[in-house]
C-alpha cells in the first residue's frame, strides 16, 4: 500500500502530514493537539496527595537547612554562661520564633510524611480513598503541632 500524495514515509517509516510536522506527525497525522500556552499553576486545583508530597519535599529542605544552624546554636549555647544568655536572647525575637515554628511543622510533617510513604510501601494505606484521608491527616496533624509550638513559643 502506497502512502497518499500529501503524505509520506520519514526516515522511522512513519507517516507524516506536510501540515503538521514533528512530533504530532505519523500516528497524529491530520488530528491537532491543543498545547496550553500559559499553564496558570494557581487555578490547577491539586490532590491533597500531591499537595502532601510537595509539602514533604518543602519540610525536608526546611529541616536539611536547620541543621547546621541548630548545631551552631547548640555549640554557641554549651560553650559558656555567655554564649547560652546570647541563645537564650535571640530566641526572644519574633522572627526566631517563627522560625523556630516553621521547623517544628516541617518535623512533625517531614516524620509523618515519611512513615504514610513507608506504610504505602507495604501496601497499607494504598487505596485511593485511604491514602486521601492519610494525606489529611498529616497535613492538619502537622499544621496543629506547628500551633501548638506557636501557643508554647509565645
Amino acid at each position: 500500500m502506497t502512502p497518499p500524495s500529501d503524505q509520506r514515509l520519514d526516515a522511522s517509516g512513519n507517516r507524516s502530514d506536510p501540515q503538521f510536522p514533528g512530533p504530532r506527525a505519523g500516528a497524529h497525522a491530520g488530528v491537532r493537539l491543543h498545547r496550553p500556552v500559559f499553564l496558570d499553576l494557581m487555578r490547577i486545583q491539586m490532590p491533597v496527595g500531591a499537595l502532601t508530597s510537595i509539602g514533604h519535599r518543602i519540610s525536608g529542605v526546611v529541616l536539611a537547612a536547620s541543621v547546621p544552624i541548630a548545631v551552631c546554636l547548640l555549640g554557641l549555647s554549651l560553650r559558656d554562661e555567655a554564649g547560652f544568655a546570647q541563645v537564650t536572647t535571640l530566641f526572644t525575637r519574633l522572627a526566631v520564633k517563627a522560625a523556630v515554628v516553621l521547623v517544628v511543622w516541617a518535623l512533625a510533617h517531614h516524620v509523618l510524611g515519611g512513615v504514610r510513604h513507608l506504610l504505602t510501601d507495604v501496601d497499607v494505606g494504598s487505596p485511593l480513598r485511604v491514602a486521601r484521608r492519610t494525606a489529611w491527616f498529616v497535613n492538619l496533624v502537622g499544621v496543629a503541632v506547628a500551633l501548638l509550638a506557636a501557643g508554647v513559643l509565645w
